[in-house]
């Protein structure tokens, strides 16, 4: 099973940002960000105190959700 983050990199780099891809390449950039969790639990705590934009949170939950679709 991938890992989150490797899902999100499947986000990166679009022409014209949007939250997906502003959340992607964010955590492409935030070398502490935990790469190899699939928890959400520990994606979401970490997150909540390292939050990049004001809707990261819903964003996140909204591709967790996907994420889990195709993943579990």
């Amino acid at each position: 099973m991938r890992t989150f983050y490797h899902f999100m990199m499947t986000y990166r780099g679009k022409v014209k940002p949007d939250d997906e891809s502003k959340l992607a390449d964010w955590m492409y950039k935030d070398h502490s960000f935990p790469k190899q969790s699939r928890s959400y639990e520990e994606i979401s705590r970490y997150l909540e105190w390292n939050t990049p934009f004001s809707s990261a949170l819903q964003v996140f939950d909204r591709l967790w959700e996907k994420y889990e679709a195709e993943y579990e």
